[in-house]
């Protein structure tokens, strides 16, 4: 008793013409592009501008290392970058899908976004930031953060392609693994640094084709406030629910209201749970479950004296008025509610108190809190 298929295979070899070789078999991993690592790489550079345009990353690892004195900038998504032994450089690197690691670097300038953010063995960076995660420094001095800013065409797109959202930035919310006692290794940029003035725009002919803007109301990633402190004790949250325009009208009520003066304090993105729901919006819990189905939710707080009322106002003006029918489909309107909590004055005192009792080895997931500082168990909650 033989094998099916060996006698199978022998009759085909028996049939082959005489002098002609039997070719290869040919997988799905031989017919692979083969990638040159010299192209994902920028190595011992000095005094050179140099970079990568839209889709000459796409999705690779890239690796810098050793330059002094260069601008650097890639236009694309990565899956990982790392900067080693790096002095005097200027960096921007479109959005990377996993970590961004710095290590051994100084006096560096960068605009970033990432999954993860790290930094062992630095001194003096300054680093304009669109983190998902809680940045950590390590064993290093100086490290000063502000909030991404940066626009160009193909910027929303690399965004998605590296599985980022634009609204999920801890940029300011900065754990430091080697703290000194009576000293601080990590601070925030002034807020009104311009990002132009840190990292500039690409001089050389071939990258200044790519179309940037590093106005504030342009930039992909919302500016927000972070962690500053606030100038008002009243805040107001606004939770998005998906439907086809949510990004584009949180994006128009964000530019309303920073033009009427208020301040974007923080954004998240984010997929809600039954049990998530129940926290947040308690007894009216069970008429949301079937929106929260529909995807994620897109939350946005904003801070400033009269900020529930102007908010009020701007929502029922743009989303509810006869106007808006150019800008929304009113009978698909994912339905707009207004979280609002009027916070008790506390002092800077005991602000900096509580961020201390925070566990600093805890990086912040996904999941709302009605202990957080936004999510108040004593919200009111409003439908316009």
């Amino acid at each position: 008793m033989g094998c099916f298929f060996s006698k199978r295979r022998k009759a085909e070899k028996e049939s082959q013409p005489e002098g002609e070789e039997e070719q290869p078999k040919q997988y799905s991993w031989d017919q692979r592009e083969k990638v040159d690592p010299k192209d994902y790489m920028f190595s011992g550079l000095k005094d050179e501008t140099v970079g990568r345009l839209p889709g000459q990353v796409a999705g690779q690892q890239f690796l810098i290392q050793d330059c002094e004195n260069c601008n650097i900038y890639i236009f694309d998504h990565s899956a990982t970058i790392t900067i080693d032994d790096c002095a005097n450089c200027v960096i921007f690197l479109g959005p990377v899908k996993g970590s961004v690691f710095f290590r051994n670097c100084r006096d560096c300038k960068c605009t970033l976004a990432c999954q993860q953010f790290r930094v062992r063995d630095c001194r003096k960076l300054e680093v304009f930031l669109c983190c998902a995660t809680q940045p950590i420094i390590e064993s290093s001095t100086n490290i000063r953060f502000g909030c991404f800013q940066w626009y160009y065409p193909e910027l929303a797109f690399q965004f998605k392609d590296a599985g980022l959202s634009i609204f999920n930035n801890t940029w300011s919310n900065i754990h430091d693994f080697t703290p000194v006692s009576g000293e601080l290794n990590w601070s925030l940029l002034p807020e009104g640094a311009v990002v132009q003035d840190h990292v500039p725009l690409p001089a050389t002919e071939e990258l200044k084709a790519v179309r940037i803007s590093t106005e504030a109301n342009r930039s992909i990633v919302p500016v927000s406030r972070g962690q500053r402190p606030k100038s008002s004790d009243e805040s107001c949250l606004v939770v998005l629910f998906a439907g086809d325009y949510t990004i584009a009208n949180a994006r128009k009520l964000i530019d309303e209201m920073v033009g009427k003066g208020f301040f974007l304090v923080q954004t998240k993105e984010v997929s809600m749970k039954a049990e998530d729901a129940q926290r947040v919006f308690g007894e009216k819990a069970p008429d949301f479950l079937p929106l929260l189905s529909k995807g994620p939710v897109i939350a946005l707080e904003f801070s400033g004296d009269g900020a529930v009322e102007g908010c009020h106002l701007i929502v029922n003006e743009i989303f509810n008025g006869t106007k808006v029918q150019d800008f929304i489909d009113v009978s698909f309107f994912f339905f707009l509610y207004l979280f609002l909590r009027e916070r008790q004055s506390v002092s800077r005192g005991g602000a900096e108190t509580e961020r201390e009792t925070q566990n600093p080895k805890e990086v912040p997931g996904p999941k709302l809190s009605a202990q957080s500082p936004t999510w108040g168990s004593n919200s009111r909650t409003t439908r316009s």
